[in-house]
This record gives structure tokens, C-alpha cells and sequence, in this order.
């Protein structure tokens, strides 16, 4: 019997060491996603209400959330209280984002699919019209908003997006 009792002395150790490398480690942003998921569905809560707890934008607290920003440690720990969640979570959603990581080459979800055509479609001639208005450059993604909202239509609800992108022109040497 003295065995039976050392062995299972020795399995709730290492259940306890495990679980403490666990609290220590820090948790991908895959996970990090995963646990903000399953809170705002079991708060039934929306990305307005987390935002407006978190003090961001809607549009930057998501992309935090769906792992492809960083916040500052106030913000994360808002959020975080807001969905009663871990400081792990918090510490995940202060990490640099690796941007795109998951993305496919082709997105197979259909309104990233459309959100890619339009690119695709008028990607040239926005290209042009910004070179023909600001000159040779890029819009910048760093000094960057985008906004979304919904737009009462007759013939049904419109989806306005508004990208506002600093220009940033090509160097010349």
C-alpha cells in the first residue's frame, strides 16, 4: 500500500509542476484568440462593448483579438477584466503580432474572398488614382484607420469601409 500511495504522491506532483509551467509559459496568440472567442460568446458580449471596455477602436480591438495587433498592457488588462479573463491573455495580447501568419493564400471565407476580389478588381486603380493624387508611394498599415459601418438602404443595408492610410512616397538616392 506505501507504493500505491508514493506513486500517486509522485502523479499529483507532477500535475501541479504541470499545471505551474503552464501558468508560466506564455500563451500563443493562437490560444490567446481562442480564449477571447470563447468569452465574448459566453458573455454574449459584442466587439463594440469589448472596445468600448477596452478604450480602442472596434476595429483595432478585433484585429487584437484575432491576434493581428498588439495592445499596451492598460488596454490588455481591460479587456481581459471586461471578459474575466487570465493574465496570461492580457501578456499574449502585448506581444508584436506576426501580421498575415495564418492568412491563405486564397481566403476561402466568403467575405474575405470578397474583401480580396475587390483588391484584385480595383487593386490597379487605386493604385493609379493614389499615384496620379499623391505621387510614387504606399498608403501606409501603420499610421492606419479603418472604420466600418452599417448604412440604412432602401434596397437593403450597405457595408461602408473606410480605409484613411497615411501616403508615404518612395524614397529617392
Amino acid at each position: 500500500m506505501p507504493q500505491l500511495n508514493a506513486a500517486a504522491a509522485r502523479s499529483s506532483t507532477q500535475r501541479r509542476q504541470s499545471k505551474n509551467e503552464k501558468k508560466d509559459r506564455l500563451m500563443t496568440k493562437t490560444e490567446m484568440t481562442g480564449a477571447i472567442l470563447t468569452a465574448k460568446k459566453a458573455r454574449k458580449t459584442t466587439w463594440a462593448a469589448i472596445a468600448k471596455a477596452a478604450g480602442i477602436s472596434e476595429v483595432y480591438c478585433t484585429s487584437a483579438a484575432l491576434g493581428q495587433n498588439a495592445l499596451d498592457s492598460a488596454e490588455a488588462k481591460k479587456l481581459t477584466r471586461f471578459l474575466r479573463l487570465s493574465p496570461n491573455v492580457a501578456d499574449a495580447l502585448t506581444e508584436f503580432a506576426t501580421k498575415a501568419e495564418g492568412a491563405p493564400a486564397i481566403p476561402k471565407e466568403p467575405l474575405q474572398y470578397r474583401l480580396q476580389e475587390i483588391i484584385y478588381v480595383y487593386g490597379p486603380t487605386l493604385k493609379e488614382i493614389i499615384e496620379e493624387k499623391f505621387g510614387a508611394g504606399i498608403m501606409s498599415a501603420i499610421d492606419f484607420t479603418l472604420d466600418i459601418e452599417k448604412v440604412p438602404h432602401p434596397g437593403g443595408d450597405r457595408v461602408k469601409i473606410t480605409m484613411n492610410g497615411k501616403f508615404l512616397p518612395y524614397k529617392k538616392w
